[in-house]
């Protein structure tokens, strides 16, 4: 098994050993270090011995028997017949017959996604965590995505995973008050996977499949916790309606393809038509979420013949909606691209200042890669040239890197940020 195969196993399983492990004995912390302790068996076994059918019953008896024999070392005296008599009960509770006949039982991801979103915690170490446990993003993933240094987030992780463990947070489901708090944690969380995986922030590949598909799986599981949200009918249109665009947004060497170049007619037009008809549903609910709003502008994006004949006045008219509901960096990012398109691009620009002002901001490529297509757009090719070059510095993407160190040796083409 290579290092690749191995990963990807980690990925479509980690969440559910982990769920599984935290609903059984209710600890997250040590079972997340038996989880990593078992796929580190895994990375030495089964190279040698094969792949076994299971890999998830595999891991989650492995790392159950790691928890365990954790627990009898730390209390041998006082709990050795019970921890033998829990022994037996993992080994029959997870063999792989018995694993693979739990289809219709309560999605053990979804649990841990819960428990990752418990109200002791505040929103961000909700969020953070979320996307450490289940996600399976790094730190410096994790830390990129909030903006801050990857210390900072490492700290942040380590005192929600204790603080979970300071309030006993348990290993069920949480009370029906509880849900409509969790929830939205739980929708920020899902929408950074998707993100992660539809623009790697890091690597040589431009996108990662197994996240953007496992955040859209995820999503379409919540209406379980919570029937009749809009949000959540929003944030999976919004999921759909972005990746429909996948398959058109890079070239056949792996080069970015911005939004303005891609063939529509690549664009996946039944995950187009599953999210509009999601969107069409809920908007005339009347209540518009961030999510919703977002997925409105997505689906502009889907009916446009084209680049040229995108309705940008609807889009500004959204974001500026957007901007109302949900302000952030990242909404100024987009409608001042928006603005541009709309009523030129030193509109946009003068939009940008108090981001480039912004310590946090400052070294986000994408501000500048932002300002260097509005600069282009407005004749200023200097200045172009070198907030391109500036933007190429800062990414750790190999795609988007490539891409604007072309535009800085006066390649064509969009913006990044939002564009894709």
């Amino acid at each position: 098994m290579t290092e690749a195969d191995l990963e990807d196993v980690w990925r479509r399983s980690a969440p559910h050993v982990l769920g599984a492990l935290g609903r059984r004995y209710g600890d997250f912390d040590a079972a997340e270090d038996a989880v990593q302790e078992a796929l580190l068996a895994a990375s030495v076994q089964w190279p040698k011995e094969g792949t076994p059918d299971n890999p998830t019953a595999w891991l989650i008896t492995v790392a159950s028997r790691r928890l365990i024999d954790r627990h009898r070392s730390e209390r041998a005296r006082a709990d050795r017949e019970q921890a033998a008599a829990l022994r037996v009960a993992a080994d029959e509770a997870y063999s792989p017959a018995a694993d693979a006949g739990d289809e219709h039982a309560h999605d053990d991801t979804v649990l841990l996604l819960l428990l990752c979103c418990h109200p002791a915690l505040t929103r961000a170490s909700r969020v953070a965590l979320t996307l450490r446990a289940v996600g399976g993003l790094t730190t410096a993933q994790i830390a990129r995505a909030f903006l801050v240094p990857e210390t900072t987030m490492a700290q942040r992780i380590s005192r929600a995973k204790t603080r979970l463990r300071e309030v006993d947070a348990g290993s069920s489901l949480p009370a029906a008050e509880q849900l409509p708090d969790r929830l939205a944690s739980l929708q920020d969380a899902l929408y950074l996977i998707f993100n992660e995986g539809y623009t790697s922030s890091t690597g040589a590949t431009l996108y990662d499949v197994s996240l953007t598909q496992e955040a859209i799986r995820l999503t379409r599981q919540l209406p379980d916790c919570l029937p009749g949200s809009d949000e959540v009918a929003g944030l999976l249109a919004l999921m759909l309606l972005t990746d429909a665009r996948r398959g058109a947004r890079a070239n056949a060497d792996g080069s970015l393809v911005p939004l303005a170049d891609q063939d529509r007619a690549r664009w996946d037009r039944a995950a187009i038509a599953e999210g509009s008809q999601l969107l069409e549903t809920v908007l005339t609910r009347g209540h518009l979420g961030p999510y919703q709003l977002q997925a409105a502008i997505a689906a502009v994006h889907s009916e446009a013949e084209s680049w040229e004949e995108t309705d940008w006045m609807q889009i500004v008219v959204l974001y500026r909606m957007l901007d109302d509901t949900a302000p952030s960096p990242a909404v100024t990012l987009n409608l001042a691209v928006a603005v541009a398109m709309v009523h030129g691009p030193d509109a946009g620009l003068r939009m940008l200042d108090p981001l480039l002002d912004a310590t946090s901001m400052r070294r986000n490529h994408r501000v500048h890669a932002v300002r260097a297509h509005l600069l282009e757009m407005s004749g200023r090719h200097d200045e172009a040239t070198r907030a391109y070059a500036t933007a190429a510095q800062l990414t750790t993407s190999m795609p988007e890197q490539r891409y604007l160190n072309s535009k800085a040796g006066g390649g064509a083409g969009e913006p990044v940020a939002g564009a894709t």
